[in-house]
């Protein structure tokens, strides 16, 4: 049987070509034709035979990683826009990044009313993926997480009570899942391998949502260079991480992502967390503003990871190579120090 390398939505009429009833069993010399006259709509390179894109289709009629009519954003860049109301006037009320997902709804007049984590609102079909497109996708971009179920989760060097706790993390965070060991997970921080007791994490597989218009706020009070250069970092948001890298778009570190957003300010940093730590001025973490950086440290107190303060308790960084550039909570893992750059 030949196999289709093609992305492929069946619609002809109104009428789901992959919902027949019956596999279709065709040849090589078959399939041209029954695609012309199921009519194709879109493109996605997933190199299937029809009957496999029929199952997904079906699959995707029905409830996927806990949603029923998938969506994922499908943009070549940047982030989705999620509306207060289905027009481009409409307030923002939240982001899709690139390959998150959504629950679609409803869907009229080329605006699909979505439901993605916190946030409800109105996005452009236009740039979203549905059907079983989309489920076919969603398969290569899902996440096993492992989501402390206690707050102050010790996460430690070994797996055993008596090794080192690398850093404590608050209900509810999201550790990447690496492996279960008997009674522990292991898991990787900030693209470090660690260990945290199975009973106190759930282990789920999750796709990305959206952002809420909350997450990317600074609060009051804050210089227009700081409000910029957060705006500046943010652009950012899911591209890649790469070691030693230092590019804002193909890919850079958690140190070389700093050092390029600070560069555009004219603000010259270390490529190296451990020394960016020393390269302001100390201050708590009560007295953050956004454009301030947070670090974190391993066990033994060695500065490894720093990340940029956006206000609301929030921080950007280039995480690992499964994460890329994202916001997390401030203190999604445990403070070592907080410094100032910016002189205002």
């Amino acid at each position: 049987m030949k196999r289709i390398d093609k992305k492929a939505a069946f619609v002809t009429a109104g009428l789901v070509f992959c919902l027949a009833a019956e596999p279709l069993q065709v040849s090589a010399a078959q399939d041209s034709l029954v695609l012309q006259t199921a009519g194709v709509a879109s493109v996605l390179e997933s190199n299937l035979t029809i009957e496999e894109y029929m199952a997904a289709a079906e699959e995707a009629k029905g409830a996927l990683w806990g949603y029923t009519n998938l969506g994922i954003a499908d943009v070549e860049s940047g982030n989705l826009n999620v509306r207060e109301v289905p027009s481009t006037d409409g307030k923002l009320v939240g982001k899709m990044p690139k390959n998150a997902a959504c629950e679609i709804l409803d869907e009229a007049d080329g605006w699909a009313h979505i439901k993605s984590g916190e946030v409800e609102g109105y996005v452009s079909t236009e740039f979203l993926m549905t059907g079983p497109d989309a489920k076919i996708y969603a398969d290569s971009l899902i996440r096993t997480v492992a989501v402390a179920n206690t707050d102050g989760l010790n996460v430690r060097e070994q797996a055993n009570t008596d090794s080192a706790v690398l850093t404590q993390v608050l209900k509810d965070e999201e550790l990447e899942y690496v492996e279960t060991l008997e009674d522990w997970i292991k898991v990787s921080i900030d693209g470090e391998e660690a260990y945290v007791a199975a009973e106190f994490v759930t282990v789920e597989e999750k796709l990305d949502t959206a952002i809420t218009m909350t997450e990317l706020l600074y609060g009051e009070g804050v210089s227009d260079v700081r409000v910029d250069l957060v705006e500046y970092a943010k652009q950012f948001l899911g591209n890649p991480y790469v070691w030693g890298g230092t590019s804002l778009t193909k890919g850079a570190d958690c140190s070389g992502f700093v050092l390029s957003v600070f560069k555009k300010y004219g603000i010259t940093l270390s490529h190296s967390s451990r020394a960016q730590a020393n390269e302001g001025t100390k201050i708590k973490t009560s007295e953050l503003k956004p454009g301030d950086l947070v670090f974190y440290s391993n066990s033994s107190g060695t500065i490894n990871h720093v990340a940029i303060y956006i206000g609301g308790g929030q921080v950007i960084h280039a995480s690992s190579p499964k994460t890329g550039i994202k916001i997390s909570k401030y203190n999604y893992r445990t403070p070592a120090k907080a410094v100032r750059v910016i002189q205002d």
